[in-house]
């Protein structure tokens, strides 16, 4: 069995679908495990009221082709996600109907209606040791993690250890950005969610993915590739390859290599495909803090003290990737200052504005925004040290 397989997808047609789908699995195990009667939960990528052409969210051709390859192996099938905003079931129907889903459910598959909440107590977690999830994933005897990939303003890549924290519900969303506030903390705890449901196989829709002002509002761009893994983190090694980010640049990489659950880079696994004939050569990455040239050790020399940890801390504020109102595109709908886990938005003039000394660079404003008016922005010294 290869870590990770990578073959062409080159649209949506459904027939190029279930080939690719097909000859990506096979690589990695197959459909293998499904046995009769069983529970397959996809947990799809349904961030908000997006059409799929946006390329924000998990194509309904290629969950449709997957329902029908699990009905085929007699498994019964649900499709769910819980997007930014209200879990109700008023709210994510509405979600399913823009997002295409109906055409899952002709395919054979159900959408969640199960909208309750659980508690779970995971002591082994690296931060999240206890946290509330949606019920529903509860019911399935296995979880496939169907993911897009994706710009993202805190995690420099949304794709398949992102993906899952569609299992908090969206209205708890914006806390758990507050409650994990760094970058390398709430990849932890995203981490800590991949551990805690274990997916069995996680599936990278890059047919259409999305670069620039993701990872709601940036560009669809079309990179024709279908990625499949049992392991999110071997996944998504390869998609940041694929979209010349190193694992260093993204957070959640950085969190499951330092505990273990991914090789230093993505040549050390066996992969099935060709993975630089995929790479985007003009993929549009935002910038994030990981991307700045740090320049403290140039100035202060190598070693570790209270004076260099300070300046690091100062440096890194001065220099981080920070959310930005775009005022000519902003209508100020107030969205940003609605969901703003830190409260660090207040509206003047029809126009947020943004305390930096409440913002946590959570980029919840960004994801957000339904006019995609609140853009990353990078100080200009960020852009000069990183030429």
């Amino acid at each position: 069995m290869k870590d990770v397989s990578v073959v062409s997808c080159p649209s949506y047609d459904p027939d190029v679908c279930r080939r690719a789908l097909i000859e990506v699995l096979e690589p990695a195990g197959g459909l293998d495990f499904v046995k009769e009667g069983m529970k397959v939960g996809v947990k799809a990528n349904l961030v908000s009221f997006l059409k799929p052409e946006a390329g924000a969210t998990t194509h309904p051709v290629l969950l449709a082709e997957l329902t029908k390859l699990l009905k085929e192996r007699g498994a019964e099938v649900v499709v769910g996600d819980s997007p930014g905003g209200l879990y109700t079931a008023a709210y994510v129907k509405n979600v399913y109907r823009v997002t295409g889903m109906y055409q899952v459910e002709q395919a054979g598959a159900e959408l969640n209606m199960d909208f309750s909440q659980k508690e779970a107590s995971f002591p082994e977690a690296a931060v999240a040791r206890h946290f509330t999830y949606t019920g529903w994933l509860d019911g399935c005897d296995a979880v496939i993690d169907f993911c897009k990939l994706k710009s993202h303003g805190m995690m420099a890549m949304s794709a398949a250890a992102k993906n899952m924290f569609g299992a908090i519900p969206g209205t708890l969303k914006p806390e758990y950005h507050y409650k994990y506030p760094s970058a390398a903390d709430f990849a932890r705890m995203i981490v800590d969610l991949d551990e805690y449901f274990r997916p069995v196989l996680s599936i990278v829709d890059g047919v259409v993915g999305m670069d620039g002002n993701g990872p709601t509002m940036g560009n669809a761009k079309p990179m024709g590739v279908l990625l499949a893994s049992r392991s999110p983190h071997a996944a998504d090694l390869v998609c940041a390859q694929i979209i010349g980010l190193r694992r260093e640049d993204v957070p959640t990489l950085e969190a499951a290599y330092e505990r273990g659950l991914i090789q230093a880079g993505w040549k050390e696994l066996d992969v099935a495909g060709d993975v630089e004939a995929f790479r985007v050569k003009d993929f549009n990455n935002i910038g994030t803090k990981n991307e700045v040239v740090f320049f403290g050790e140039m100035l202060l020399g190598e070693g570790n003290n209270a004076f260099k940890r300070a300046f690091g801390r100062v440096m890194q504020r001065a220099l981080s990737s920070r959310p930005g109102p775009d005022k000519d595109e902003c209508v100020g709908c107030e969205k940003c200052a609605q969901i703003c886990p830190a409260k660090a938005i207040t509206m003047r003039d029809k126009l947020p504005r943004i305390d930096r000394s409440k913002c946590i660079r959570c980029f919840c404003c960004q994801e957000f925004c339904p006019r995609g008016a609140m853009k990353v922005t990078r100080p200009p010294i960020a852009r000069l040290l990183n030429r």
